[in-house]
């Protein structure tokens, strides 16, 4: 006897129910909607991702979606030997801004200063507002002594652009840490290296 599986029995056309041909076109009909369902799901499951990695206040991604972004760089350095570096952004002013011009300044300023490092970085390498008036950079492929040169950049740049508050202009400044990414770092590693680092700079200036 010729082996059966897979075989789809195929019946003349008067063979078929009118019920059964219904009922066919129903279930294909329920398909239908449950792939468009699947669609649909898939796509706001994306959205609600983008969200939950996106500052609140600034254009930038948040510190949840920096922990990712470097898990990915720190691992990158152990496996290749990459060279790159992180750079801590403490707007030091902020307190200030706040006091003089209330809240609704600073909050102006946060954003401001976002927009700059926005535009500031190369398409490779990543920002994100890791919390009150910190931002981080993340600087792929780039040796210290680059970033050195990077970190003092953004700050003469910071301090040159004030931000406009209707008229009056604020004048912004930063402090900046650096920490090299090194081969078999962990992200703490490169945290605690970066933190040390910026309260050594908020120290001289």
């Amino acid at each position: 006897m010729a082996d059966q599986a897979g075989f789809i029995p195929r019946f003349p056309e008067g063979e078929v129910s009118a019920d059964a041909r219904a009922m066919i076109a129903q279930l294909a009909d329920q398909n239908a909607l449950l792939r468009a369902s699947l669609v649909e799901a898939r796509e706001r499951l994306g959205e609600l991702e983008q969200i939950a990695d996106t500052d609140t206040l600034t254009p930038l991604p948040n510190r949840r979606r920096f922990i990712r972004e470097l898990e990915r760089v720190t691992a990158q350095a152990s496996r290749h030997g990459t060279q790159a570096a992180v750079l801590y952004i403490d707007l030091e002013c902020l307190n200030a801004v706040n006091d003089k011009h209330g809240h609704f300044a600073g909050d102006a300023a946060l954003i401001h200063v976002a927009r700059l490092l926005g535009g500031l970085i190369r398409a490779n390498d990543f920002a994100a507002r890791i919390g009150g008036d910190e931002f981080a950079l993340i600087l792929d492929h780039l040796d210290h002594n680059s970033a050195i040169d990077t970190a003092e950049r953004i700050a003469r740049y910071i301090a040159s652009v004030p931000l406009d508050l209707g008229g009056s202009l604020v004048m912004l400044t930063a402090s900046i840490g650096i920490a090299s990414v090194l081969a078999g770092d962990s992200v703490d590693d490169v945290l605690r290296r970066a933190d040390r680092n910026i309260g050594r700079a908020k120290s001289r200036d």
